[in-house]
């Protein structure tokens, strides 16, 4: 794990020293023709236009914790140099969506289960049509999100609704996909609320670990 964070925490520079070395002039603006060569990502933000979600006793929403963590994804990506779609739940252009990687953001339930009810869940689809990009796209995101939050992967409480999320079946099927389910309203709501700086920075290093090819 710690031998992943020294790789992860250097992608930055070997990624920027990429982008900032295609061309001998400083880098200014993108170009016209780069946006092709730009990766673009689609970020859904859980329940977003369409419901609340969970909702805690304290009227806390799933949607509204979602949405904090997707919004920063999605900033913290562009100021890398991606492309990136910040989608609703239902989202009209998940149709057809084409991208280098598409995930979906989510948290767990606020009601007390048991003690066990705390860490995250990562899956792709049960029927995907590349699964060995979206396989190493889970695994990165697994592996980046633990060590940057400290929560257990919650492997045995993977549901069929993740596996069959509907946004999987909507999307162009050459477009590795994942849903993420951050942590549980409830046990976790402490650092996906206060401590969202560190679900954010594994999300996005789980991303970057999977588009860069590491």
């Amino acid at each position: 794990m710690l031998v992943l964070g020294a790789l992860l925490g250097g992608l930055g520079i070997v990624w920027g020293s990429q982008i900032l070395s295609s061309s001998p002039e400083p880098y200014l603006a993108p170009q016209p023709t780069s946006s092709a060569r730009i990766p673009r990502v689609g970020l859904v933000a859980g329940h977003l236009g369409h419901d609340s979600g969970a909702v805690c006793a304290d009227g806390l929403t799933e949607v509204k914790v979602n949405t904090a963590i997707a919004r920063e994804v999605a900033r913290r990506l562009e100021d890398l140099g991606y492309q990136v779609d910040l989608l609703e739940e239902f989202d009209q252009r998940l149709n057809g969506y084409r991208a280098a990687a598409l995930l979906s953001i989510h948290a767990d339930s606020c009601e007390y289960i048991n003690d066990q009810a705390t860490g995250f869940k990562v899956a792709r689809a049960q029927a995907d049509t590349v699964p060995e990009q979206s396989d190493r796209l889970v695994a990165c995101l697994i592996s980046a999100y633990q060590q940057r939050t400290g929560l257990r992967f919650h492997a045995n409480s993977i549901t069929y609704d993740m596996t069959d999320y509907h946004a999987f079946r909507e999307i162009d099927p050459r477009t590795p996909a994942a849903i993420i389910e951050t942590g549980f309203l409830y046990l976790d709501r402490r650092i996906l609320t206060e401590g969202r700086e560190r679900v954010v920075e594994g999300i996005v290093e789980g991303l970057r670990c999977f588009l860069e090819g590491q």
